[in-house]
């Protein structure tokens, strides 16, 4: 079978709205896939303050906006189907929306981005709110990810994706995935407070200095003392850490240096405490690595951060596999697009042995714009 589906991510970051096009093909139960065409729509200033300030709301206001930037999605999809040409292309749209709040402990999670506007606009199949079901079962209802991960990159061991917040999905048996620390959204704040967007190739950073009493604080949250699954909402990052760092009143480089140390220990221990590790692996000259470590998202650009992160992973004889740009920026709407098929399918698109549900899910409610 042949699925064509726009994907939609909107991530924490705020950095804009990533769109793909691809060509999934299924034959007897493998996968394989193209992403023939893929943009990314940067938010006008306004949106950005809003889906911001989202959380702020009154419940009419949030419904409002909900309403609104469900619209919106929709006229971006239309405005890439006329960029790209792709009229009578695309069977489906699966939208993952911008999450706003996420409270699996009470089973609720909300994604803004009314999947009924998103369909009038575009007049075609939409797939939305595809956290909604397992967080229902008692899962985390992140990360999501993993199910694309296991179905199109098989001959990884692990899957690093770093956003507004780091994730790492682990390919064994059961398939282990898990939120592992604020990253690009922190970041990203801390460069604001110099006037930058971001640190561009973790520069700042690496012109900085560790504050040692801010980064034993940052490590001793007690988010990481907790077992897997377990998942972070946006504001873990900016009320807990930012607050923090800034609390402490290192310069802007020093801040962002200690930063980025903070998600590379993270993200390494992370590593370490997985249990597809052998004991005392080591990288011997001339040895090939053993794992293969995919890294996406944002934070794979940021080269000093990826180097802080290979410095200290060089003992378990890892291999960091960066890969193109395309695949870096568009990994999570591409998934996005496969669970919209495999949704479609009325397969399983969210595994419980991720997010600590009940049961494998079929996630995502459909809203037909158009006749089949």
């Amino acid at each position: 079978m042949v699925y064509r589906v726009i994907g939609l991510m909107s991530g924490s970051s705020l950095d804009g709205l990533d769109i793909a096009f691809v060509e999934f093909h299924e034959n007897a139960g493998t996968w394989t896939y193209g992403i023939l065409e893929a943009d990314c729509y940067p938010y006008p200033a306004e949106w950005v303050t809003r889906l911001k300030n989202a959380t702020s709301l009154s419940g009419l206001e949030y419904q409002l906006l909900h309403t609104e930037y469900g619209h919106y999605l929709g006229q971006q999809v239309n405005k890439f189907i006329e960029q790209y040409q792709l009229h009578y292309k695309v069977a489906l749209v699966a939208s993952h929306g911008h999450t706003t709040f996420h409270m699996p402990a009470k089973k609720m999670t909300a994604q803004l981005g009314d999947g009924a506007a998103i369909a009038a606009q575009t007049q075609l199949p939409v797939v939305t709110d595809l956290r909604a079901l397992d967080v229902a079962f008692g899962g985390q209802g992140a990360p999501i990810v993993p199910i694309g991960e296991k179905l199109l990159w098989k001959e990884y061991d692990y899957f690093l994706n770093i956003g507004g917040i780091a994730n790492l999905s682990i390919n064994s048996n059961p398939y282990i995935a898990f939120d592992i620390c604020p990253a690009n959204r922190v970041l990203n704040m801390l460069a604001a407070d110099a006037g930058k967007e971001m640190d561009e190739n973790g520069a700042m950073a690496a012109a900085g200095t560790i504050n040692s009493s801010l980064l034993e604080k940052l490590n001793a949250l007690d988010y990481y003392k907790l077992a897997a699954p377990k998942s972070l909402a946006n504001d873990y990052g900016t009320d807990i850490v930012y607050p923090l760092i800034k609390a402490a009143g290192c310069s802007v480089p020093d801040a962002l240096r200690t930063c980025t140390e903070h998600i590379a220990i993270q993200i390494s221990e992370a590593i370490a405490n997985s249990s597809k590790l052998k004991p005392q692996t080591s990288n011997l000259p001339g040895q090939p690595a053993s794992f293969k470590l995919l890294v996406t998202g944002g934070g794979a650009f940021n080269t000093f951060l990826i180097r802080q992160l290979q410095e200290k992973i060089k003992a378990y004889n890892i291999e960091v596999v960066v890969p193109d740009a395309t695949l870096v920026n568009y990994k999570e709407a591409l998934i996005m697009a496969l669970i919209g098929v495999l949704r479609w399918r009325q397969e399983y698109n969210v595994l419980a042995s991720v997010t600590g549900a009940s049961k494998d899910s079929i996630g995502g409610a459909l809203w037909m714009g158009a006749e089949e």
